[in-house]
């Protein structure tokens, strides 16, 4: 006989998929009616960037849905059967389209709309798209098997990338509402406009600093970053590891690049512990460096959204950890 408890848990597996199908059916069978906001575009963002890059295109001639506006880190988000509705009935899905989000593809397959448009954002960046370093003193993950091409999927981390997709989301949004179209194209415009600018104090930063290469005792997401300036860098993980203790070899050969280097600072990023860092620092001959943070952006919720951070906020905040890392 079954259980009581496996019985339940079967329920509790199948309620979500029937909770999306009887939404699904119902938005069919009422022939697709929106809510009082049916007149506006429905943009469903996977990340915050994406979010705020689209926010700061439609303004407010759009519905924008944001799938993880509770912070959940993209590497760990599951939608639930409501997200797979809003993608469903969306007009527009914009996502990043590697491997944390690869439920998307199947997403999309599951559940067609033939007036939706997707914009894949890696797709859009071709030769540009870059693979996941590997580089001296980082550690190597502990699950291994065949040897497949891992891309750097926090493409939202140049300001270059993110005045790309800002245009590509415009060109979207101006196709689905004609009307509008100036509207969001003088937005897109705009707003590339404070990347570029924002871009060019990176530049002047980065060309007058003392040191160009950082030390970050943590995982790495920063690749498309450092490329745009031309940093170097030492890191205890590559960006997308599951890794959270770094080995003592990791460890003594951060501590080691700090000396040679004669660095002051060590960096993690938003979300990470200090251990690793302290670790690292506890290691190093004069064990007095500080520790630093870069935000990947990948942990921001509404609740941040709502007191005021930005995109560019985060970025600009980003370019003084830079300055300070760099300086000495």
């Amino acid at each position: 006989m079954i259980g009581n408890t496996t019985v339940k848990k079967s329920i509790k597996r199948i309620l979500p998929i029937l909770s999306a199908v009887l939404i699904l059916f119902n938005l069919c069978a009422c022939g697709g009616v929106r809510s009082a906001e049916s007149d506006k575009i429905k943009v469903v963002c996977t990340l915050f960037p994406i979010y705020d890059w689209t926010r700061e295109i439609a303004g407010d001639k759009a519905e924008i849905i944001w799938l993880t506006e509770n912070g959940t880190d993209m590497h760990s988000f599951h939608p639930s059967a409501a997200d797979m509705v809003k993608i469903a009935e969306c007009d527009i899905l914009v996502y990043i389209g590697v491997e944390s989000d690869k439920w998307v593809n199947e997403t999309v397959k599951q559940y067609q709309n033939e007036k939706r448009t997707l914009i894949n954002l890696t797709s859009l960046l071709g030769s540009s798209l870059k693979e996941e370093e590997h580089i001296e003193g980082m550690q190597e993950e502990h699950e291994q098997g065949e040897e497949e091409t891992e891309f750097d999927e926090h493409i939202w981390l140049s300001l270059k990338n993110a005045a790309l997709f800002a245009d590509a989301i415009a060109d979207s949004l101006a196709e689905k509402d004609p009307e509008n179209a100036e509207f969001y194209k003088e937005n897109a415009r705009n707003y590339t406009e404070k990347l570029t600018a924002l871009d060019g104090e990176y530049k002047k930063a980065v060309s007058a600093a003392p040191k160009k290469t950082l030390l970050i005792a943590d995982r790495f997401p920063f690749g498309y970053l450092t490329k745009d300036y031309g940093l170097s860098y030492y890191a205890a993980f590559p960006g997308c590891s599951a890794e959270t203790e770094a080995s003592f070899e990791t460890v003594a050969f951060l501590s080691d690049k700090l000396d040679e280097l004669g660095l002051k600072y060590v960096i993690k990023t938003e979300t990470a512990a200090t251990k690793i860092a302290e670790t690292v620092i506890a290691n190093t001959k004069e064990k007095n460096q500080e520790i630093l943070v870069l935000d990947s952006m990948q942990s921001v919720g509404s609740k941040d959204a709502r007191h005021g951070t930005t995109y560019l906020s985060v970025m600009e905040k980003n370019l003084e950890t830079l300055k300070k890392a760099l300086g000495e």
